[in-house]
């Protein structure tokens, strides 16, 4: 399944770009979609930035993707590369539940418009329902195809509400200066 989502945020692309890799754990709090966020690793090599995240999401899980997903079961760890001279992020998912079937990789565009910043976020999910144990085969690719376009939806959503958050922290950062 094709990610794709897309926001404007009225400030410099340079601050909205810094903001998003270096205040994370304040930015949490805007999405709905996660219950809890912790900083596994930080390192800074060759004009890059390097980070692993662990996050806990949450939110009702659809009827057919419930015989093999549980709430319990949406935790992953993401692994992102940050860019500041192309202002990029290229980031990897890996799911703490069916590992070896779930792929989810992508990457965030931070293009400067005037004094506004546009975030083209793009990415890609598969899940290959050959690599979930137990799955009837009969019913493998409709729930797999339930799971992806809800899984789907959910990061497109997160990605909106986290740039929503990163305008509504610096326009509260703005005021409090």
């Amino acid at each position: 399944m094709h990610i794709s989502a897309d926001s404007r945020i009225p400030f410099p692309r340079s601050l909205v770009y810094t903001t998003y890799r270096d205040k994370l754990a304040k930015l949490v709090p805007y999405t709905s979609g996660v219950r809890h966020f912790e900083v596994k690793s930080r390192r800074e090599q060759h004009g890059l930035v390097y980070c692993v995240n662990e996050w806990h999401g949450g939110g009702e899980v659809p009827g057919i993707a419930r015989t093999v997903l549980s709430e319990d079961m949406l935790c992953w760890t993401e692994y992102d590369t940050w860019d500041e001279s192309q202002f990029t992020l290229d980031w990897q998912v890996k799911t703490h539940a069916f590992t070896q079937a779930v792929s989810c990789v992508g990457n965030n565009h931070f293009l400067e418009e005037g004094s506004t910043t546009l975030i083209k976020n793009r990415g890609e999910l598969t899940i290959d329902p050959k690599q979930i144990e137990g799955l009837p085969k009969f019913l493998a690719g409709r729930i797999v195809s339930a799971i992806e376009d809800w899984l789907g939806k959910k990061i497109e959503t997160n990605l909106l509400e986290m740039s929503d958050g990163v305008r509504r922290y610096l326009e509260r950062e703005a005021e409090n200066n």
